[in-house]
């Protein structure tokens, strides 16, 4: 158990699975007068970002990622966010990072330990780990991500208890004791936990980290291969073929030297460049060293990519894919192959389940409230199962408020919020849940717009 020193700030990660009532903390944490400075950093799964507008009009500052999943490509969004708040001069007594629900806690907490920057300023106060007393039982055996949120945790609050019996909760409490006999357990409904039993834990127990993930502190990265070059200045021609994505990211890197060493100096460089999310590149553009990451489009077979070099030297270059399960392929200017001096695959850092995507929604206009409340009922009541997560601020016509819809699998909950005042009046939906239907969902929505 590592005790926080008074030079590090300490960090809070808030997890645990969609729905089960991470933000309703979050908001309580925010409005308790605890007296500290709070920096939130939020990640959202989708591509429409709603917590951040569901987060309560705080003086703590909230910096919002919402470009993935905060345990795969966005991990550079978060060193370096953590990075510019420790360079701040108005430092922070706290810091909280409420991650997505489909979140593996164990990159992010190895985030504190192998990264140097991390080690010298932070320290991981603890992992909390909301559970939806409601509806975790239809997610424990079938997603690794709700079963590691709870192994990882420091602190379980068992949120929603109003929705089960006695009996089913002292059932659900033993099945969590057998994943995580460690943990603290809070029973409470809408997460009403007294921030002291969250914040400032006193620590995150590596030990026991290393028993649930013995590679805890092996470095993940965000690509899959990396491999070393001598190059001569000019033209050459990155071959790539077939794979099941449409495309692949790649990053051209320049490094001291073709060898082990010199790449591993350039690794954190990398995995802060696959954190920002290109377009497409077009036919005419060129991949540069240093020029930021690629996205190379495979066009439904192979494809090939000029990478210019304006001077001679060793290069390392990055790709999201494996070597050979692209048959990546380097072409100096002469047309002749280039054997690469480093050649290194590394494991994928962390993969979810492929069915489970999200599907949002953004459009002008009011709604109707009666239609609205007709095809929600119906969407969850046929499909909730299969829809882990929704949630919108809406515009309803003739009301001038906000209006919030939650929901989790088929149970649902809306009520006005803050006025629009002079913010246009946008609707924005998100669903995330299990071989979703985009334009069957954007049709039904479309219709329930007067």
């Amino acid at each position: 158990m590592s005790m926080t020193t008074p030079s590090k700030v300490p960090v809070t990660v808030l997890t645990g699975f969609l729905g089960s009532g991470k933000t309703t903390l979050l908001n309580r944490i925010l409005t308790e007068q605890h007296g500290q400075k709070i920096a939130v950093i939020e990640n959202e799964f989708g591509e429409v970002g709603i917590d951040n507008d569901l987060v309560i009009d705080a003086d703590e500052e909230i910096f919002e990622m919402n470009n993935g999943c905060i345990c795969c490509t966005v991990r550079g969004d978060l060193i370096r966010i953590l990075g510019q708040l420790m360079r701040r001069k108005d430092r922070f007594d706290h810091i909280l990072i409420e991650t997505t629900g489909l979140a593996d806690p164990g990159p992010v907490i190895q985030t504190f330990f192998v990264d140097e920057e991390m080690q010298q300023h932070l320290d991981l106060d603890g992992v909390v780990t909301m559970v939806d007393a409601g509806h975790v039982h239809l997610h424990l055996d079938d997603s690794m991500e709700a079963k590691e949120q709870i192994a990882f945790a420091d602190v379980i609050v068992l949120n929603k208890i109003d929705l089960v019996g006695g009996a089913q909760l002292d059932d659900l409490e033993a099945r969590i004791r057998r994943l995580n006999g460690a943990a603290t357990i809070h029973r409470v409904e809408n997460a009403e936990v007294p921030v002291g039993d969250v914040v400032g834990v006193g620590g995150f127990d590596m030990t026991r980290g290393l028993e649930i993930e013995p590679d805890l502190l092996v470095p993940g990265y965000p690509f899959e291969w990396l491999g070393a070059y001598e190059l001569k200045a000019g033209m050459h021609t990155l071959l790539l073929n077939e794979n099941p994505d449409p495309s692949v990211d790649v990053l051209v890197l320049p490094v001291d030297a073709a060898d082990d060493e010199a790449v591993d100096r350039r690794l954190r460089d990398a995995t802060l460049a696959f954190s920002d999310r290109p377009g497409p590149l077009g036919t005419e553009d060129l991949v540069r060293p240093a020029g930021g990451l690629a996205t190379v489009p495979l066009n439904g077979g192979g494809t090939s990519v000029a990478v210019e070099i304006e001077r001679p030297g060793a290069y390392a270059i990055f790709a999201e894919h494996g070597a050979e399960e692209l048959d990546l392929k380097l072409l100096d200017p002469d047309g002749n192959p280039v054997d690469a001096a480093v050649d290194r695959q590394i494991a994928p850092d962390h993969e979810h389940d492929e069915t489970v995507t999200s599907v949002g929604i953004e459009v002008g206009g009011e709604l109707d409230p009666e239609r609205l409340n007709t095809w929600l009922g119906g969407l969850l009541r046929e499909k909730g199962q299969d829809i882990f997560r929704s949630k919108g601020i809406l515009a309803i016509a003739g009301m001038d408020e906000r209006y919030v819809f939650q929901g989790v699998h088929m149970l649902m909950d809306g009520q006005p919020d803050r006025p629009w005042g002079t913010d246009d009046r946008i609707n924005r939906l998100i669903f995330i849940g299990r071989d979703l239907d985009r334009a069957e969902l954007e049709q039904g929505f479309n219709a329930c717009l007067t």
